[in-house]
């Protein structure tokens, strides 16, 4: 039993002697706020979107690339929970060229997938999500840095992995809880 207490208050006796409450809520992510900001990795390079090669990937780009910032300035919604002791919940999203992109994750071949959705993100979300992730400090020295727990396995973490020259945006597990691994480590 846990030390927490929780104050309820019956509000009327219904039907069927059914009590009925005030003031509770149910697990749901509840749109907040929505800043906007570049992604960058360990290595300063940013994340940027290629929805047509269904693909993103940390890259070095110049101040004049970043300027014209197509599929580089995302969208993170921050969402309102009634279960805050995960992390702070966000969602991802970013405009490339005149339509909107959202991040979520997919099981393709048994492997979870980084994916770009076109669409907007949902203004409120009744329950899980493949589009929610979990924003925490990369560590405890590091309050500028993060990492970002995908919100249906936990453990899994938005990271990147080489690829010949790519550093291709993916899902890693950790194998230990207090584990730091640079791929996961992310900036605005």
């Amino acid at each position: 039993m846990s030390g927490e207490e929780i104050l309820v208050c019956a509000v009327q006796l219904g039907e069927n002697f059914c009590l009925y409450f005030a003031g509770l809520e149910c697990d749901a992510f509840c749109k907040e706020k929505i800043l906007h900001r570049v992604l960058r990795n360990v290595n300063s390079q940013l994340l940027v979107v290629r929805p047509d090669l269904n693909m993103a990937a940390f890259e070095d780009v110049t101040d004049q690339e970043m300027k014209s910032g197509s599929g580089m300035h995302f969208n993170i919604h921050y969402y309102k929970t009634t279960t805050p002791s995960a992390g702070m919940p966000v969602a991802f999203s970013i405009q490339v060229e005149d339509k909107s992109y959202y991040m979520c994750c997919e099981k393709e071949c048994g492997k979870m997938i980084v994916r770009f959705r076109e669409g907007e993100v949902p203004k409120e979300i009744p329950g899980e999500s493949n589009v929610i992730f979990f924003k925490k400090t990369f560590t405890s020295c590091s309050s500028r840095a993060f990492k970002f727990e995908y919100s249906l396995e936990r453990g899994m973490f938005l990271a990147f992995e080489e690829e010949g020259c790519l550093r291709k945006l993916i899902l890693k597990k950790l194998s230990r809880e207090d584990e730091v691994d640079e791929t996961m480590k992310i900036s605005f």
